[in-house]
């Protein structure tokens, strides 16, 4: 499975099944986290075997179930977009190799003895890990053109970027994103207001899925 595929059949998924995750998955993910953390100055940790985040009433209200592995994304505070890109890289490699996820931004139970969170850090949020029951759904997907702002007709690597930045998982599918094409291959990234909260989380996750999906040989942030 390509990175471009994985984002199209990644979808949140919840319900998980009693499947130990193989030793070798695990590797995989812990070296790519370790790189995220290198490059962006994160602090995501891998958590493995420990159930009792999710074995609450605030994990059962938000129907998750046969939980015992998640990323705890940790992090400087501010770092939320950083947090969002690097966090959904890791995201879409479990995806390419035969796992589910999802973002949880309060439907869990924290357990500080489980990861590290230093002076100048917090918890962000977690993302669930395993075999899901289930693939889960597709959220409804809007117009390009509600997240999109060119000047004339948008080029193709453009709109496809907006196009995969759209299937991006976001706090309550809120999407308070935009991207907008500025001086040949400049794009700039907009949160928008959110009264939730997450915004610019989104918008590092948002922000991973339109590099994979434009191309980054094509364009360079503003």
């Amino acid at each position: 499975m390509t990175t471009q595929e994985a984002i199209v059949t990644r979808h949140s998924v919840r319900q998980y099944i009693e499947k130990p995750i193989e030793a070798e998955k695990i590797e995989e993910l812990r070296a790519l986290i370790e790189e995220c953390n290198r490059e962006g100055g994160t602090h995501l940790q891998l958590v493995t075997d420990e159930p009792k985040a999710f074995a609450g009433g605030m994990a059962k209200y938000g129907k998750f179930s046969s939980i015992s592995n998640y990323i705890a994304v940790v992090g400087k505070k501010g770092d939320d977009t950083l947090l969002g890109y690097y966090g959904e890289k890791v995201v879409i490699r479990a995806q390419m190799i035969g796992l589910n996820t999802c973002w949880v931004g309060l439907s869990f139970s924290k357990q500080p003895d489980s990861y590290q969170v230093l002076d100048g850090e917090k918890l962000f949020c977690v993302i669930s890990l395993g075999y899901g029951a289930n693939q889960g759904v597709q959220h409804k997907l809007k117009p390009v053109e509600n997240f999109a702002e060119a000047n004339g007709a948008m080029p193709e690597w453009f709109r496809q970027g907006v196009e995969a930045a759209i299937l991006a998982p976001t706090a309550v599918n809120q999407q308070k994103f935009k991207f907008v094409l500025r001086d040949g291959n400049r794009v700039e990234a907009k949160a928008k207001f959110s009264l939730i909260g997450y915004a610019q989380l989104d918008l590092g996750i948002a922000k991973y899925h339109f590099e994979v999906g434009a191309g980054k040989e094509n364009f360079e942030w503003a």
